[in-house]
This record gives structure tokens, sequence and C-alpha cells, in this order.
């Protein structure tokens, strides 16, 4: 079930703290609670994409993007990701979600997470997504523009682009 409690905690939370800028990373501090772990007694792989939801819902209120997607009844939309899984959160132990605005091609926008026990980074991830205006993807620009964003996207790092070009190869539809 998706955690709508968290989530109203942190939307209320955000909103009270200081805006952040655009390419600012934002910290969340997070609990792996029981009902999110797997049959291995680990946070479920699943439950790890969710709880990245909420860093990306509270990176959109604290750069303001909350507020013009309410205003001009947009949405938000993963288009694709990519995650790496190497440390195990188990029951009850703290970790940090870390969420960064990485930047934007002509078609989508590039964020990373992860999340971070201390120094270490237990998983990591990849999204590319978009922004989504009358049940269609809204052209990159007019985002841009009504978030106040002038200027191009600060470059992609090569391991962005690579994945995006790779990804893009991709066949769509899938031959299953």
């Amino acid at each position: 079930m998706y955690p709508f409690a968290r989530l109203t905690a942190v939307t209320f939370a955000e909103r009270r703290k200081p805006r952040l800028g655009l390419f600012d990373t934002h910290r969340l501090s997070m609990t792996c609670l029981p009902w999110d772990i797997d049959g291995f007694v680990e946070m479920n792989n699943g439950r790890i994409l969710t709880l990245m939801d909420l860093g990306r819902f509270a990176l959109a209120i604290r750069v303001g993007l909350w507020d013009v997607l309410r205003r001009e009844r947009w949405g938000l939309v993963v288009a694709g990701s990519t995650v790496r899984y190497r440390s195990r959160i188990t029951p009850f132990q703290r970790f940090q979600l870390r969420t960064r605005f990485v930047g934007w091609d002509h078609r989508f926008f590039y964020l990373e997470q992860g999340m971070y026990r201390g120094d270490t980074c237990c998983n990591h991830a990849l999204l590319r997504t978009g922004v989504t205006k009358n049940g269609r993807l809204a052209p990159v620009e007019d985002v841009a523009r009504v978030m106040s964003v002038e200027g191009d996207s600060p470059p992609l790092p090569a391991w962005v682009q690579n994945w995006a070009e790779a990804d893009g190869t991709r066949p769509w539809p899938p031959e299953i």
C-alpha cells in the first residue's frame, strides 16, 4: 500500500522549510519500518522506489515546482529509471534519502536519488521524469519558463547521457 501517512507528514514538514535552489541536494531522514520489509527481512526493492517518490515530492515542494504544478493543474510522471542496489537496509535502521535534480534534455528532466546510511550508499537511482499537461508530456521549455528558469540545462554527466542513449535503443513495445 502507498505510504499516504508518510506523504502527508513529508508534505506538511517540507512546506515549512526554506526554499532550495534548483540544483541543491534535498535530504530526507527516514527509518525502515516493519511494513517496508520483504521476506528476507530487508527493505523491499519496490518499497525503495515508493519511498523515493516521497523524496521527489519533497524536492518539488522545496524548489517551488509543487506550487507551479498545482496552479497549472500539471502532474509529474516517471518515464524511466535505473537502480543499483548495493547494501541492505534492515528494520528500524535510519537512513537518509538524497534527491538531486541533474538537468534536462530536449524532452525529459533527470534526477538522481540515493539512500545512505552514514557514508554508505545503499542504493542509487537515476530517473527520467516529465511534467504532464492535459494528459500529455509538457514541453521542457514550458516548464522552465513557468518556473522562471532561464538558459540551458547544465551539461548532463556522461553516465546520464549514456543511459538515456542506451535506453533509447530499447524496442518499444517490447517483444514478449
